[in-house]
C-alpha cells in the first residue's frame, strides 16, 4: 500500500478560539498530505488533470480524539488503501510529532472522472503505478 507521511506546523491561522485546530483544518491537511502521496509517487495531480481526468471527493471522514494545539509539529501519515474501479480509498492518521498521539483518523473516496464529472476508468499510468508500488 503506497504511504506518505507529511510534516505540518500549526500557525495561529489553524487554531479556534479554544486553541485546538479548528475542526474543518483537518480536511485540508488531508489535501496536502493526499498531494505530497501522490507526488511521491511519481504523480502530479496537474498531469492527471491534463490528461483529463480529474478525482473529485465522494465522500470524506474525520474521527477526532485529541486536538493539535499551536506550533505544534502534526504528522500526517496517508495511504491509498484500495483502488477497485474507479474508486479509490486514501487513509489518514494525524499524530503529534512530540508524543506520538493519534489526534485524527480519517478517509477520503474518490472516483475518476472526466472534466464534465463523468465516471471514468482510471488512467493505465495510474494503475500500474499503484500495483506495482502496492507489490513492493
Amino acid at each position: 500500500m503506497p504511504s506518505f507521511s507529511y510534516l505540518k506546523k500549526i500557525f495561529y491561522k489553524d487554531i479556534d478560539q479554544m486553541g485546538l485546530v479548528y475542526y474543518s483544518r483537518y480536511f485540508e491537511f488531508f489535501e496536502e498530505a493526499r498531494t505530497e502521496l501522490l507526488n511521491n509517487m511519481g504523480i502530479k495531480v496537474t498531469t492527471i488533470e491534463d490528461l483529463g481526468y480529474f478525482l473529485p471527493v465522494i465522500s470524506a471522514t474525520c474521527d477526532y480524539k485529541e486536538g493539535a494545539k499551536l506550533e505544534d509539529i502534526i504528522i500526517v501519515k496517508t495511504a491509498l488503501q484500495s483502488m477497485i474501479g474507479i474508486k479509490l480509498k486514501i487513509v489518514y492518521e494525524i499524530y503529534r510529532k512530540s508524543d506520538s498521539h493519534l489526534l485524527v483518523s480519517g478517509h477520503t473516496m474518490h472516483v475518476f472522472t472526466d472534466k464534465k464529472g463523468a465516471p471514468k476508468r482510471p488512467p493505465k499510468f495510474f494503475i500500474e503505478k499503484f500495483k506495482l508500488i502496492s507489490h513492493d
